[in-house]
């Protein structure tokens, strides 16, 4: 039985493919979060490379100093990064959804430890934070990702990544996404809950013999835990109007750099 002899040029180039593909998945949601076992990180990280790498154009020339080579490998981890952070921000908007309905309704005071983040969080949080995770796996979002991860090589082959202005204004517009998706998420439930501050309010000033704060705590709980439930299609169908969204805001980055 021979064993396969492999080139110094392909043992280079599977690394750097697998330094790539690592960082992507490390950024994935579901994937990459901290809950999943390392050994299922390494084995799939492996698994993907392998497939990938058949397909992959070799650069004309590899770095021969270790300086260039260390740049080289900083710049694949950097593009998996980016290229993960698209998906990563789509989560962390919806968290911020939940801290602020959470907020509104009282529920500061019973945050729970995120498994993921190892951070405080809101219960409300917490809980739209795994009904995206479901619907991520549900319309197939890790396909999507582990697919950019072979279009990422199409529009930006090994050695080819370059910091652009362009890079830098859609991370910035990426990040201020995260806010616009926390707003149209949370501005149901909010509006509710301020609107019944408000009749609280006007309540506690015509009827001062009733404790609005023995009153207002499980009135805000109740308006904010149906607020939930009615608003939960809507939950539903933006979040997946963002996860399918994905490609498209891939595929910017990728021309980006």
């Amino acid at each position: 039985m021979k064993f396969p002899v492999f080139t110094l040029e392909q043992v280079e180039l599977f690394f750097l493919v697998f330094i790539r593909v690592g960082a992507i998945l490390a950024m994935i949601p579901i994937i990459g979060d901290r809950t999943t076992p390392m050994r299922v990180k390494a084995g799939l990280t492996i698994l993907v490379a392998a497939l990938v790498v058949p397909f992959v154009e070799r650069p004309a020339a590899y770095p021969q100093d270790p300086f260039g080579l260390g740049l080289s490998m900083a710049g694949e981890v950097f593009t998996g990064i980016v290229l993960g952070f698209a998906g990563r921000i789509v989560f962390a908007g919806i968290q911020l959804a939940g801290q602020l309905v959470g907020f509104q309704m009282g529920f500061s005071i019973v945050n729970i430890i995120d498994p993921v983040t190892s951070g405080q969080v809101s219960i409300i949080a917490e809980l739209q934070y795994l009904l995206a995770g479901l619907l991520f796996l549900a319309v197939d979002g890790h396909h999507m990702m582990i697919q950019a991860i072979s279009e990422s090589y199409r529009a930006l082959p090994v050695l080819g990544f370059h910091v652009t202005g362009g890079l830098t204004q859609n991370l910035v517009a990426l990040s201020g996404n995260m806010f616009v998706v926390a707003v149209k998420i949370s501005a149901p439930i909010v509006a509710a809950l301020m609107f019944a501050n408000i009749g609280l309010a006007l309540v506690a000033r015509t009827v001062p013999q009733i404790n609005i704060f023995i009153v207002g705590f499980p009135l805000q709980i109740a308006i904010g835990l149906i607020g939930v439930g009615v608003t939960l299609p809507l939950f539903l169908h933006l979040s997946a109007g963002l996860f399918s969204n994905l490609p498209a805001e891939i595929s910017l980055l990728l021309r980006a750099m």
